[in-house]
């Protein structure tokens, strides 16, 4: 090698030190990219659900031709139950983990499912093509009680989230996890709050959504009838993991607690008890 050869190879190594972050400095940059990423995407799929089902699905930018865009319009709904179902499975969630290249895929799975589960209903009201029918459009005094009872049922929905665990329905825990550079953990199981009342208090919130608008069309009732099976059926599923995870606690949690429909009184919550604490 010349001197010219040694200058040249010292400043490409030179070049490439510069180009290397220092330590930590890219999982970093992951973490508050991933962070970005998925706050935006989940508020685009939250503000396009909440006016979309406002207008009873009677406005989108969905434009596929009639009749196939009943056959789309079906592909919409169904994708979001089966794929969001799927990657709840062990194989899902480890599929999942491995969607973010290098070692930190695994820290990450919560915000990377939440973007996924953001991106499909952010597909499925801004791609729905409208059948151009209404049914009812409420007016005057009907449509401010109609209004009202709108926004509380998103209020019940919120409430629900932030007492299931915020970083986890908003898919902050993962990329927040990897900024601290700790190991993602997990909220206990949920049982103050709405869940001291129902088991399942995000889907009971969520269905009621879909029944509290003031635009009543014939795609407005297939997503509700749809989704509110699936917000009383998709939970079973839920609760066969939580019996895995939690075991006893779980069982007696599930004894107190009814499913979906709230009993009046019991008297551990007269007691202040918590239900999954009971001997």
């Amino acid at each position: 090698m010349t001197l010219d050869d040694s200058r040249i190879a010292r400043l490409i190594m030179l070049m490439r030190a510069a180009a290397t972050p220092p330590p930590g400095k890219g999982r970093i940059a992951l973490a508050l990219v991933m962070g970005a990423l998925c706050h935006l995407i989940f508020a685009i799929a939250v503000l396009s659900m909440m006016v979309a089902m406002f207008f009873g699905l009677s406005e989108s930018f969905g434009s596929v031709p009639w009749p196939w865009a009943a056959l789309a319009n079906a592909a919409l709904i169904l994708q979001f139950p089966l794929l969001h179902s799927f990657l709840l499975t062990k194989r899902g969630t480890r599929l999942v983990a491995r969607l973010i290249p290098g070692p930190h895929g695994g820290t990450l799975a919560t915000t990377t499912y939440a973007i996924i589960a953001s991106v499909q209903l952010a597909a499925l009201f801004l791609l729905w093509t409208p059948s151009g029918i209404v049914w009812y459009r409420a007016e005057g005094g009907a449509f401010a009680a109609l209004c009202t009872l709108y926004a509380a049922t998103w209020l019940l929905l919120i409430k629900a989230s932030f007492d299931a665990g915020a970083e986890v329905q908003s898919g902050a825990l993962g990329w927040m996890s990897l900024l601290g550079r700790i190991r993602p953990v997990f909220p206990d199981m949920p049982t103050r709050g709405l869940f001291r009342h129902i088991r399942q208090p995000i889907y009971v919130a969520f269905a009621l959504t879909l029944w509290a608008v003031p635009v009543w069309t014939p795609d407005q009732l297939a997503l509700a009838i749809s989704y509110t099976a699936y917000c009383l059926l998709a939970p079973r599923l839920k609760e066969k993991r939580f019996q895995q995870r939690y075991g006893a606690a779980f069982d007696r949690y599930r004894e107190t607690v009814p499913y979906v429909l709230p009993k009046l009184t019991t008297k551990e919550r007269k007691n202040g008890a918590d239900p999954a604490e009971q001997p």
